[in-house]
């Protein structure tokens, strides 16, 4: 079960008026504003990878066999904000909804996110379940943390000013390592 992502729901945690600033370009310098609306979305998905966080709102679908054995379903979404809405999916693709209150958020959505399942939900049979959570910082869930902020402004200005240098082809930038040590900012467990 792979979680799909339906739709960006927000805004990106940094705006290129904000990136400007930071990167220090004059105002008649603007033939660099695509470059770097194009490096935020970019920066933002290598700052998510490595901080297993999601930096900006989204709606997710996962789609389900069976409902799970244990009432619990680990997500890799995190934080976890919300259900937004649940269903049974017959094999003709029709949805009949089921009401989401059965399904709830686990208690730590920020270092644990998955979805409790709860004893009364309907058997599915020959079906499957569809079930519809919101997911990251922004818009309505928790604001973006500022260390993955910066880890993000680092990011972009690190790519904008070693852009063209040579790598090998088709390999995926790193982070820099100051936002890499940004990005691995997770809560301690004891």
């Amino acid at each position: 079960m792979i979680p799909i992502r339906v739709e960006e729901t927000g805004v990106e945690p940094v705006s290129v008026a904000e990136m400007r600033g930071y990167l220090r370009l004059s105002s008649d310098e603007t033939a660099e504003e695509s470059l770097i609306a194009r490096l935020i979305p970019a920066a933002r998905a290598a700052v998510e990878a490595a901080a297993r966080r999601l930096l900006r709102p989204a709606r997710f679908r996962v789609v389900l066999a069976a409902w799970p054995r244990l009432g619990l379903l680990p997500l890799p979404l995190s934080p976890l904000v919300a259900v937004l809405r649940a269903g049974r999916v017959d094999k003709s693709g029709t949805l009949t909804a089921i009401e989401p209150g059965p399904i709830r958020i686990g208690p730590d959505p920020w270092e644990a996110p998955c979805l409790l399942f709860g004893p009364d939900l309907p058997p599915l049979g020959a079906v499957s379940a569809l079930v519809e959570v919101s997911a990251g910082c922004g818009g309505e869930g928790p604001p973006v943390p500022e260390p993955l902020v910066q880890a993000l402004r680092l990011t972009v200005a690190d790519w904008f000013e070693n852009r063209g240098d040579a790598g090998r082809e088709g390999a995926a930038r790193p982070l820099p390592p100051e936002a890499a040590g940004l990005a691995a900012c997770r809560r301690m467990r004891l």
